[in-house]
């Protein structure tokens, strides 16, 4: 099987999968959490290299003060409460997104997880938080223009260096849970010539079985490029 090198994962649904439960949905965000961690474990043991998730876009600002307070505890819960795990696993750990606008005991958790996991080369796992694809490509060009770089030197490999994601292959298959069908200011340049795979299911309820599936149909697709 033609295995994905690089994952991109939209973990969408926890809320409505709580709200169906007659849950709390920030208890949806908390189931959402766990079955992440063991994604991570499957990409792994199938072979994947690169996987970036979304854990916090740029838009999740506006939900309520408390359900932002919970999610920037519970991120920060996934990268200190997992770090020997990362480590035992060979898992190097990199936050993407303005890591500026993050609490700062988080932003200490970051760069303490970045710090110790960045030797490791079994799989790369990318948080992406208080990240916007409109935004990093936004910030790309602020940084080339800051640099004064010469308009006949920018090119797309040039412009790929200032991304956040710089230095990791292109994402290969792109895996969005919760029914919905579109991109959601995630990754957008990155990801021009991925291929989409869409599970109606809920976040919390994918299975390694739909991950299986997921691989099968991005095995049966040819991949041109527009050649």
């Amino acid at each position: 099987m033609n295995i994905p090198q690089h994952i991109v994962l939209f973990p969408d649904g926890n809320r409505r999968w709580a709200r169906e439960k007659g849950l709390n949905t920030l208890e949806g965000h908390m189931q959402g959490y766990k079955n992440l961690l063991d994604f991570s474990k499957w990409c792994k043991n199938k072979g994947v290299k690169v996987l970036t998730a979304f854990g916090f876009s740029t838009e999740n600002w506006n939900r309520s003060p408390e359900e932002v307070s919970y999610l920037m505890n519970l991120l920060e819960k996934c990268l200190i409460d997992n770090l020997e795990s990362y480590n035992k696993n060979g898992t190097c750990v990199r936050v993407i997104g303005q890591k500026d606008r993050l609490p700062k005991s988080l932003q200490d958790a970051i760069i303490k997880t970045e710090e110790s996991t960045k030797n490791n080369s079994s799989l790369f796992l990318n948080l992406a938080i208080s990240y916007g694809g409109k935004w990093d490509i936004l910030n790309a060009v602020k940084k080339i223009v800051e640099e004064k770089i010469s308009v006949d030197d920018i090119n797309e490999k040039l412009f790929d260096s200032y991304l956040s994601t710089a230095g990791l292959k292109d994402p290969d298959l792109v895996i969005r849970a919760g029914g919905e069908m579109r991109m959601s200011n995630f990754v957008l340049w990155q990801a021009v010539y991925s291929e989409l795979y869409f599970s109606s299911k809920y976040w919390p309820d994918f299975t390694e079985q739909d991950l299986d599936l997921a691989l099968q149909e991005f095995d049966k697709r040819s991949r041109r490029f527009g050649k």
